[in-house]
């Protein structure tokens, strides 16, 4: 495979992961950071970090807007839920678990 052809490929798949997250408003990023160790916000920060290794101007804000699809604010706001001691105790546990 080709270089170009595997960055077409690569943006695809982060395009199509994105848009995922965007519909699944009802996964909660304390859920995906127990699951996955990661959440929007930080696929937001290494959308931020790739957009200013290329020279590009980009604030944390403006990155969380691209991968939210609206203003951070306006998405909690909208779909946003208080964490339980549940799933805190769940992050506390996973996080330890992180290398």
């Amino acid at each position: 495979m080709d270089k170009q052809t595997q960055t077409e490929i690569e943006a695809a798949a982060f395009r199509g992961l994105v848009e995922h997250l965007r519909k699944r408003t009802d996964v909660q990023n304390i859920d995906l950071m127990i699951l996955a160790g990661f959440c929007r916000n930080c696929l937001s920060k290494w959308v931020k970090k790739a957009a200013v290794e290329k020279g590009l101007e980009m604030d944390y804000d403006a990155a969380r807007e691209f991968v939210y699809g609206m203003p951070y604010k306006e998405y909690k706001e909208k779909y946003q839920t208080e964490s339980t001691q549940e799933q805190r105790d769940a992050y506390k546990k996973a996080d330890k678990a992180v290398i």
